[in-house]
């Protein structure tokens, strides 16, 4: 009796503990499923507050100049939309065609973009960055140049001229700024980096624009024409294409330079249009002359002089044309290989050295004639102006054996 009373206790006191393991064991279950598995907690929580917010401090001096910038230059960006006249029923009424951007020339209402944005459009629209819209007339343009000019008859208080800076002085890994209208968007601001300079792109009629700034700012459909600005907001530039095999940016943009465009835009104002000057002369092809060189006809590589009207020929101080010998065998032209202190290699390089002339002005024109370098004194012409040089003038050089064969 005594072994019975005592054995009790010790088997409800194994009982107790059984139940404390299994409970503590369903805990941690509880807590291991709560974990892998959140989604079977409760959705709600009736007790859910706003979290307390953190005191950001203030903005980075690098934001701030950002943001100053932006706050300065955007009144000047304008959002150009092109239109075309539709008839329906009678009825005459324009109708968007496109969009690109625009920045504030002058405060009498002059508008800068690109020629390629206003190609083939019956007319514009600019919206200024109040959001007001005006019909803008067309004052002029430079294919060669993608440049182009408009006007709207808006107070000169409203507006707000950019400043413009320059180009020559620019150096790879400045910070650069973009502000825009891509894919229609007012008033975008995009930044990067000047990736490299003196780029050469080729214009809608195929003339090199020369000098052009590479940046990886984003810039995309609806940019073109926009403002490229430094870190002192001003105009170094004008969006003007990318380079992408998508048509999306991949972060290669041109921009027209500065200083082409302080060039350009004011004789577009004057005139209407660019007279780019000229020489008034026929010359070789630049294939030609290479193969001249490969031939060793010619000492090096230059411009070949075909022909020239008289009056530049004239005398001791003109230009020598190629002519032929009686026996019809050419005797070649003056080569030219620089004006004043740029060297020319080919035709580009005097097309980059007279597109930064103007017409009647007088320049130092180097050439070989024969083995020796002579400096002649020209003044340049208006392509449309003095003697024109006809079908007559200019020999065939492929006519005949004359041509040295490899």
């Amino acid at each position: 009796m005594s072994e019975i009373e005592s054995y009790a206790p010790q088997r409800r006191s194994s009982a107790n503990l059984n139940w404390l393991v299994f409970f503590l064991l369903m805990l941690v279950a509880v807590l291991v499923v709560r974990t892998l598995f959140p989604s079977l907690s409760p959705l709600l929580d009736p007790t859910a507050t706003a979290r307390a917010i953190t005191p950001r401090g203030d903005l980075a001096e690098d934001e701030k100049a950002t943001i100053e910038i932006f706050r300065e230059a955007s009144p000047s960006v304008v959002h150009i939309t092109t239109v075309n006249q539709v008839v329906h029923n009678s009825l005459v009424y324009d109708q968007a065609q496109g969009f690109g951007s625009g920045f504030i020339w002058s405060a009498e209402g002059y508008v800068v973009t690109n020629y390629h944005v206003l190609q083939s459009s019956g007319g514009a629209k600019v919206t200024l960055a109040t959001g007001t819209t005006h019909d803008a007339r067309f004052v002029g343009a430079s294919a060669d140049f993608d440049l182009a000019v408009l006007k709207i008859d808006v107070p000169s208080v409203k507006l707000k001229p950019l400043i413009v800076g320059e180009s020559k002085n620019l150096q790879v890994g400045q910070k650069v700024f973009a502000i825009g209208n891509p894919f229609g968007l007012d008033q975008t601001l995009t930044t990067g980096v000047i990736g490299g300079l003196g780029r050469q792109i080729r214009s809608i009629t195929n003339h090199p624009i020369q000098g052009v700034i590479q940046t990886d700012a984003a810039i995309n459909p609806g940019n073109s024409g926009g403002p490229l600005l430094d870190s002192a907001g001003r105009l170094i530039g004008v969006n003007t294409m990318i380079y992408s095999p998508t048509g999306a940016n991949a972060g290669i943009g041109y921009a027209v330079p500065v200083d082409t465009v302080n060039r350009v835009v004011p004789q577009l104002i004057q005139t209407g249009q660019i007279v780019r000057p000229v020489l008034g002369i026929a010359i070789w092809a630049d294939q030609t002359v290479k193969n001249l060189v490969r031939l060793q006809t010619l000492p090096r590589e230059g411009v070949l002089v075909l022909a020239v009207p008289p009056s530049v020929s004239e005398g001791k101080n003109g230009l020598r044309p190629t002519t032929k010998t009686a026996e019809g065998q050419l005797v070649l032209g003056d080569l030219i290989i620089g004006l004043n202190e740029q060297e020319v290699r080919d035709s580009s390089d005097l097309n980059r050295a007279l597109d930064e002339k103007k017409v009647g002005e007088e320049v130092n024109l180097r050439v070989l004639r024969g083995d020796q370098e002579v400096t002649l004194k020209m003044k340049l012409r208006a392509p449309d102006s003095g003697e024109m040089l006809s079908d007559e003038d200019i020999p065939d050089p492929t006519d005949g054996d004359d041509m040295p064969e490899e």
